[in-house]
């Protein structure tokens, strides 16, 4: 559908169903303190076109003597958005005429009409594909009518009332929009109010970021009251609430949770109120992302970062959003080779019937004269030298070097489930923790593998780790895509100079991590070196500590 009901509205994006108990709440048009659906710089939703077209009061009116209104597309607060002929050039436009209240005192009403004048000569200044062309600017009785292109399509808000968007759709989006961000910044100007209802969908897959009516241009007069704020809470960075000067990143601030949002299903700072709002902006640390994975997640969890200093720069963001929407292909599986091993394996094999029938006649033959081992990444087998050990209570077999010592909890009273097996000089070493859903009264499991690690993530980046003597914001490099046991699963590696002003040591650590179907979350770490000659003993350590991890099926 187009913006006024025809059936040509050519977008492509893929929506997915959303959680029930995730899903945004429906939003007429003005909701959420901004202009609205329908109400941006040429923007219009489908539902502000229906039937009522043609009977709205001031239909056929004549504007500045060559625009005539058509029908009414959207309104807001501040402004009503109609679809227009411009009868001079015979093409079809968007017209924002101002809505002010008669009651307002004349300094207000000014006020409202020159922060019109300003939306037109900021889109104005602004050459982007991502930003809505303005035409004109008609003065009828002091009161200025915005005239823009028209944009035939839907807000990124009205399209979420569907489901949620794909990964890939939500950064080619995200794209588009910090492109119209990145233009805007270079020419001095803030949107300060970027939200879905502001982001227009258009045919062709045209994204279109609209209502600059609360911009902020360099150089010009704040027309915000003292001790106010405009936009919408939910998207206000947290800067803007405290009254700190704002700068380009907190527009970003807002793109990363329309980001949020349209992957995930819900704004992760809405509460019953405003004021509530306002204070999860300032102290709740949303969940971390559950269905944008990956370098989507990235950019999602950078940009949400309460410090704006800590942001990553919209270069960054670039970089991620470009990896998440033009993801690598997916390398060829080899075909399933069979080994044949003169000495039995530590672990045995026990084929499946899909295992069986991949194999064929000529690998079963070969079975009956020795023991055979499918080449699998989690299933050995175990190199020479290596050691198997059960551990009861983790419910696991945790693999290391022969000769490795084995530590634990530091008492008896602790009741961490974990255990740990290091080389006796203390340079490499393996641990497996267990975080068991049944004591998880706190609700910190999260829902996947890789949900926990981009949380891990997070918190390295915030505050570092204090029981690995690791500094904040390490390097990392995340891998959501493994699987273990025919589950999902996720790994992590994690680059950092040790927190010692005195001697601070380069080390690398490797964090591997199981949910299992009954919510339990294992953890295999692997500590070494980051630099010199056991590095590379390190890293294979650990291919093989997580190769070699059993989970006991109950």
């Amino acid at each position: 559908m187009d913006n006024h009901g025809g059936a040509d509205d050519t977008t492509s994006f893929v929506l997915q169903p959303p959680n029930p108990a995730m899903a945004v709440p429906a939003q007429g048009p003005g909701a959420g303190g901004g202009e609205g659906a329908g109400a941006g710089a040429g923007s219009a939703s489908s539902s502000g076109a229906g039937a009522g077209a043609g009977t709205d009061a001031g239909t056929g009116r004549l504007i500045a003597g060559r625009y005539r209104l058509l029908a009414k597309l959207g309104h807001g607060g501040m402004g009503t958005v109609w679809r227009a002929k411009d009868e001079t050039v015979d093409r079809e436009v968007a017209v924002k005429e101002p809505r002010v209240p008669d009651h307002l005192p004349e300094r207000e009403r000014a006020n409202a009409y020159e922060r019109m004048r300003r939306e037109a000569r900021a889109a104005a200044r602004l050459d982007h594909p991502a930003v809505v062309n303005v035409h004109d600017v008609a003065v009828v009785d002091g009161r200025p009518w915005i005239v823009m292109e028209l944009v035939r399509g839907r807000s990124l808000g009205d399209v979420l009332q569907d489901g949620t968007l794909g990964a890939r759709d939500a950064a080619r989006i995200g794209l588009e929009v910090l492109g119209a961000l990145e233009v805007a910044h270079a020419a001095g100007i803030l949107h300060r109010d970027v939200k879905p209802d502001n982001v227009l969908l258009g045919r062709y897959d045209r994204v279109v970021l609209t209502d600059f009516g609360i911009a902020q241009i360099e150089g010009e007069t704040n027309l915000t009251d003292t001790g106010g704020f405009v936009g919408s809470p939910e998207y206000i960075a947290p800067e803007r609430v405290l009254g700190q000067r704002p700068g380009p990143a907190s527009d970003l601030w807002s793109l990363g949770v329309v980001l949020y949002a349209a992957t995930e299903g819900v704004s992760p700072f809405r509460r019953s109120n405003t004021p509530a709002t306002l204070q999860s902006v300032l102290n709740a640390v949303p969940a971390p992302p559950a269905s944008a994975q990956g370098p989507l997640a990235e950019a999602i969890n950078g940009l949400l970062q309460k410090d704006p200093a800590r942001r990553p720069t919209a270069a960054q963001v670039r970089a991620l959003l470009e990896a998440a929407a033009n993801p690598p292909a997916p390398a060829p599986v080899p075909p399933t080779q069979a080994v044949v091993y003169a000495d039995a394996p530590r672990r045995g094999f026990r084929p499946g019937r899909k295992t069986w029938l991949g194999l064929g006649a000529v690998v079963v033959a070969a079975a009956v004269a020795g023991y055979l081992v499918v080449a699998d990444p989690f299933a050995g087998p175990l190199p020479d030298g290596w050691s198997t050990h059960h551990e009861g209570t983790l419910r696991a077999t945790i693999a290391a070097p022969t000769g490795y010592k084995r530590f634990g909890p530091d008492s008896k009273t602790d009741q961490r489930h974990w255990v740990g097996y290091g080389d006796p000089s203390g340079s490499i070493w393996v641990d497996l923790a267990l975080e068991k859903k049944s004591e998880d009264t706190s609700n910190n499991i999260a829902a996947s593998a890789a949900a926990e690690m981009y949380q891990d993530q997070a918190e390295f980046k915030e505050r570092g780790a204090y029981d690995y003597d690791m500094p904040e914001n390490p390097e990392t490099v995340v891998d959501g895509n493994r699987t273990f046991q025919g589950h999902e699963a996720a790994l992590m590696t994690v680059t950092f100079k040790t927190d010692d002003s005195e001697q601070p040591r380069p080390r690398e650590m490797q964090f591997f991590y199981y949910r299992t179907g009954s919510g339990d979350m294992y953890k295999l770490t692997i500590g070494y070196p980051g630099e010199g000659d056991f590095t590379e003993r390190g890293r294979e350590v650990a291919r093989e500590a997580v190769a070699n991890l059993d989970v006991d099926k109950l």
